[in-house]
């Protein structure tokens, strides 16, 4: 067993908010998908990741320094304990929260998605957020938005960026890493959402992105999407208003002569 203090660059000391800062500072450094570097490094990632996980949990802080601090306990019993397997034993909001991002971090992402999917569909309703701090929350939403994208859940996906997008409009966390999570909202809005998911659920997320500080092109093109969609729905007139105003921002938008006809020359 290594000095998992030493892997966290802590002293035995540390407080449990100094052990979460220094763990969330070195992961940037080694995820791939957070790393901004070509030293990615996954052996060193999961090394520090299963230091956090002992040193963050109260019985598996005592039990390490117990037997590796102190020397009062083997090797064997640290060894038998799977966090995992204890997470899956609760079926609590907040356990099952982190096991999500416990399986993201792990190669589990099926499992992560399945779990989020459940939990999102129970009666109680789940919010990912309420679990986890604000930047740990941006970091596991992130991951997760994109595990969702990529198994074609394109709204759960994009109501998770829209969150992630709020939170670093009012104060940046990402930095220079923001234009991959606007990239990904913006493929979901223009390019995925319409006609792969019903018209009213894919007019709520255009609604919504109205609000997230897009472009004026990029509103536009959400307004004729907008448009498409109330005609779709035989609201006429706001499918006119929708298309005017896309006009409006972006006047030389390309637009479908009968569509223009149906809806602007009238």
């Amino acid at each position: 067993m290594k000095d998992c203090y030493k892997i966290l660059g802590v002293p035995p000391s540390a407080s449990a908010a100094e052990i979460k800062r220094s763990f969330r500072q070195k992961a940037k450094l080694l995820h791939p998908d957070l790393a901004d570097t070509g030293s990615r490094d996954r052996d060193a990632f999961q090394e520090l990741l299963k230091a956090y996980e002992i040193l963050s949990d109260v019985q598996q802080r005592r039990a390490f320094d117990s037997s590796y601090m102190m020397g009062r306990q083997s090797r064997s019993t640290e060894e038998k304990f799977d966090y995992r397997m204890w997470l899956l034993s609760r079926n609590d909001d907040k356990n099952r929260a982190i096991l999500i991002f416990f399986d993201l971090l792990h190669d589990r992402e099926d499992d992560a998605v399945e779990e989020y999917r459940a939990r999102r569909n129970s009666p109680e309703g789940f919010t990912l957020a309420a679990w986890f701090s604000r930047e740990d929350f941006m970091d596991c939403g992130f991951i997760l938005a994109e595990e969702l994208f990529l198994r074609g859940d394109y709204y759960e996906s994009f109501l998770l960026l829209a969150e992630i997008i709020r939170l670093e409009r009012e104060r940046p966390y990402f930095h220079h890493f923001f234009p991959e999570v606007i990239n990904l909202a913006r493929d979901l809005l223009k390019n995925r959402l319409a006609y792969s998911v019903c018209d009213e659920l894919a007019l709520d997320s255009w609604e919504t992105a109205l609000d997230l500080g897009f472009s004026r092109k990029d509103e536009a093109f959400f307004f004729r999407r907008m448009a498409e969609a109330y005609e779709r729905l035989g609201d006429q007139y706001t499918a006119s208003v929708c298309l005017k105003e896309a006009l409006r921002l972006d006047p030389v938008m390309p637009v479908p002569r009968q569509m223009r006809k149906r809806l602007v020359e009238v």
